[in-house]
């Protein structure tokens, strides 16, 4: 990384030094500075050189501390944060799983040479649901791009056939005026307009493929119906909690206090909630798309009855009843 033999980089040599084999539980002395100064880059240095290139760090703004030895106090990333960051792509579903290991190598050296021993548990990835689409890191450079020069995006949108594989929903390319990318239960998704409508829609980012820039600006938001209303992103993910597309209703529900962690869960905060006089029973008023709440109460169905909009509780009790018809004694 540096050249070696060149005194002038001492004290960013003996910096690596420190990030890489200190802490507070491994304070390094004077003489393992140089021992390692030797052995890592072939920099000769004596004691007086490595206590007086510290004191410079530490004008410089680095936390060394020189008590009991040497060692880095402050860190790009704390080892809790690494762990955090290594786990989150652990359990990814957007990436591939050699994505998921490149990235996890990337991340662990981040840390000192004894962090890889805490974090062992991830030595050998788990066969666990990575994403099959390896394009899909392209694809977010290539929609980051497109959102910042305010481009439409051309791609084809592909679903899941009975092979496990991904193939085109249709010939046709789908031609999209892209507003924002946002994470949700554990996959990104393009909100953005098709461009024959003036709703939003959503995408999945990993059924995505051959994406492509267009030179043509993308609709203007003021034509977009959602985004007229005054667009509130967090609202907005709030209401649409399996990412479906279609309209927002205000729904009525009647539940129990002891749903409130689903219920922050899958709603955030944003609804309204009043005791019924009922033993532990709560109504709660929430707008959210009407498709993803049908099934949202069917998941909750034991312990929850959807009260209004009139139609979608009829839609629930006509899914509950084809149910039964599936379930029920033959």
């Amino acid at each position: 990384m540096y050249a070696t033999g060149n005194k002038k980089m001492l004290n960013m040599l003996i910096l690596e030094i420190l990030r890489d084999y200190s802490d507070e539980n491994h304070r390094l002395t004077q003489q393992e500075i140089i021992r390692l100064l030797k052995l890592n880059y072939d920099m000769e240095c004596d004691r007086r050189s490595v206590k007086n290139n510290i004191l410079s760090l530490k004008e410089l703004g680095y936390e060394i501390s020189m008590d009991q030895g040497y060692y880095l106090m402050e860190r790009e990333f704390e080892d809790a944060e690494l762990r955090m960051l290594i786990d989150s792509v652990l359990f990814s579903k957007n990436l591939t799983q050699k994505q998921a290991k490149t990235l996890i190598e990337k991340l662990k050296r981040q840390g000192n040479r004894y962090f890889g021993a805490k974090v062992s548990h991830i030595s050998n990835l788990p066969n666990l649901q990575h994403a099959d689409n390896k394009q899909l890191m392209y694809i977010l450079d290539t929609l980051n791009d497109a959102i910042s020069e305010k481009k439409k995006i051309s791609f084809t949108y592909n679903d899941y056939g009975i092979d496990f594989q991904l193939h085109p929903r249709r010939e046709e390319e789908y031609i999209v005026n892209p507003y924002q990318i946002v994470a949700n239960n554990g996959h990104f998704y393009l909100i953005g307009n098709y461009d024959k409508y003036d709703n939003i829609s959503h995408f999945r980012l990993d059924r995505m493929t051959y994406v492509k820039v267009l030179e043509e600006k993308v609709k203007s938001p003021n034509k977009i119906k959602d985004f007229t209303k005054g667009f509130n992103l967090p609202k907005h993910m709030a209401e649409h909690i399996y990412m479906f597309s279609g309209p927002t209703v205000l729904v009525r529900l009647l539940t129990y206090e002891d749903m409130m962690n689903e219920l922050v869960d899958w709603l955030g905060k944003d609804f309204r909630v009043r005791k019924t006089g009922i033993d532990k029973q709560i109504e709660v008023l929430v707008d959210c798309n009407e498709k993803a709440m049908l099934l949202w109460a069917l998941q909750y169905g034991q312990y929850v009855e959807v009260v209004e909009p009139i139609e979608l509780r009829k839609k629930i009790a006509d899914a509950v009843a084809d149910m039964n018809s599936k379930y029920g004694e033959k």
